[in-house]
């Protein structure tokens, strides 16, 4: 974590540092997709292998390992985890660049769904491997652990869990 006085910071992904408090209040699952058009030019993946052979929009974010995508296939037992190094031409730390990339039809990207709802609902994005596993991007709340969290942070992080499980 920063460095940085903070009293809550809102966070996809749960944190790696144990020293904070993370406080899940919404689910939010990463979604591959990719324009029709860019489909209609490169055709689709079956497998999360046939990445390897597709233009794939990175985005560097946090803590994450750049340029290769995990994904799991299957059910409890078994489980069956794939990590991808991806190949692209395109690259941003920038998740608004990566998707309007994504809209233009130069790539395959992995977005939370938060952020690509509205495409996949009006066909401007088509979700693709979705027998597939992708790494969570919960949304979390995340402070600093203290015995007891005051009470303006407990209210604060009660509002936004309640207004995050209203619809739109």
């Amino acid at each position: 974590m920063s460095k940085d006085a903070f009293d809550v910071c809102i966070r996809f992904g749960e944190p790696p540092d144990t020293r904070v408090v993370a406080r899940r209040l919404a689910p939010n699952r990463r979604i591959l997709c990719a324009a029709p058009s860019y489909f209609a030019a490169h055709g689709v993946p079956t497998t999360a292998h046939d990445l390897t052979r597709h233009n794939c929009i990175g985005i560097r974010q946090g803590d994450e390992a750049y340029g290769v995508w995990r994904l799991t296939r299957g059910r409890n037992g078994s489980r069956a985890k794939e990590s991808i190094k991806i190949r692209g031409n395109l690259t941003t730390n920038d998740g608004e660049v990566a998707v309007k990339w994504a809209l233009d039809g130069h790539g395959i990207l992995m977005r939370a769904e938060w952020d690509v709802r509205r495409y996949l609902d009006r066909g401007e994005l088509i979700q693709v491997l979705g027998s597939y596993h992708t790494p969570n991007a919960d949304i979390f709340a995340v402070y600093l652990r203290r015995r007891q969290p005051s009470q303006r942070i407990r209210v604060f992080v009660d509002f936004i869990a309640a207004s995050l499980q209203r619809p739109g």
